[in-house]
């Protein structure tokens, strides 16, 4: 069996789509850290919630933005190669 034009054009932008969905995926991530952060920080301002409470939003928004950059460093090499 041969491989129509389409056929072959679509296994060729699948890793590309791929790679797509998941920097969207990053960028949604960034931005909503980025807002919850910022909400939370308002809140507990508002509300007077205690330090070490604030230090877990700030801990959590952490790891948002360190999982954000693992995944844009493996969408960065994937590219190279």
């Amino acid at each position: 069996m041969t491989m129509g034009i389409t056929e072959a054009g679509m296994a060729a932008t699948d890793p590309q789509q791929a790679r797509a969905r998941q920097a969207k995926r990053v960028a949604l991530v960034i931005v909503g850290t980025m807002l919850l952060w910022m909400l939370a920080q308002l809140i507990g301002a508002e509300l007077g919630l205690p330090l070490k409470y604030t230090f877990l939003i700030d801990l959590a928004a952490l790891a948002g933005f360190i999982w954000a950059l693992v995944v844009t460093y493996q969408i960065w090499r994937a590219r190279r190669t």
